[in-house]
């Protein structure tokens, strides 16, 4: 029988208290400042409170075409047939993918006294006098923690994943050109363009081609590119 602390307790006593102002930036990556509040287990009256920040990085266009061929490792034939279902009909879909990194160096944590709900409102009203707009208070668990950071994450790209398509398809990035949305183009430029000036990004590029189906397309610039780096 798995632990009562495993990940799934955690994620469901998870919650957030005060939401960021806005959701995740849809054309560049967002610092979430958070603070989450979790009473101990073993003591009475004291709660810890933790800070930090979470980058969620730029959210990516995945052609559905790309993400089926991601999920069909080790998967059998209905994955198969739903994969092409997805090919067939990739015209009215829209897939994201949020990343996130962890910001270290702005963690901090401090034991008080009283309950949950006092800290919690003490914390809010710290939180709406500094007046960010990426701000989160969060209720949850004080083992495993981390995993109540990685949950308010989820929930935050989830709750701005319809807004975010909507200013996606403002710009017109969803529009094939080449079988190819111009959004994952010219995230593909960008990749290429700091590739080439720094080496160690080649392995992040030639994945990134891979998992968006399109190495063939790009192999002999990636290549070249490649060659370049080592004759440099």
């Amino acid at each position: 029988m798995p632990s009562q602390f495993d990940f799934w307790y955690a994620v469901n006593n998870t919650e957030i208290m005060l939401e960021p102002k806005r959701h995740l930036e849809t054309f560049g990556n967002t610092i979430i400042n958070y603070t989450l509040v979790c009473e101990l287990m073993d003591t009475v009256g004291r709660v810890r409170i933790r800070e930090g920040r979470l980058q969620g990085n730029q959210p990516q266009i995945v052609t559905p075409s790309s993400y089926a061929q991601l999920m069909l490792d080790g998967f059998g034939l209905e994955a198969q047939r739903y994969a092409d279902w997805l090919r067939e009909n990739e015209g009215g879909m829209r897939i994201l993918r949020y990343g996130y990194e962890w910001k270290q160096e702005a963690y901090s944590e401090e034991v008080v006294g009283g309950t949950v709900e006092e800290v919690l409102d003490r914390v809010k009203a710290e939180a709406g006098r500094k007046n960010l707009p990426f701000q989160a208070v969060v209720k949850g668990v004080d083992d495993p923690w981390d995993v109540c950071v990685l949950h308010m994450f989820f929930l935050l790209a989830n709750k701005s994943f319809k807004p975010n398509v909507r200013e996606l398809e403002a710009r017109k990035m969803f529009e094939a050109r080449a079988s190819l949305p111009p959004g994952v183009r010219a995230e593909i430029e960008q990749a290429f363009t700091l590739a080439g000036r720094d080496s160690s990004l080649l392995q992040k590029l030639g994945k990134m081609l891979h998992e968006r189906g399109v190495f063939e397309q790009y192999q002999d610039r990636f290549f070249a590119l490649m060659n370049k780096h080592r004759q440099g």
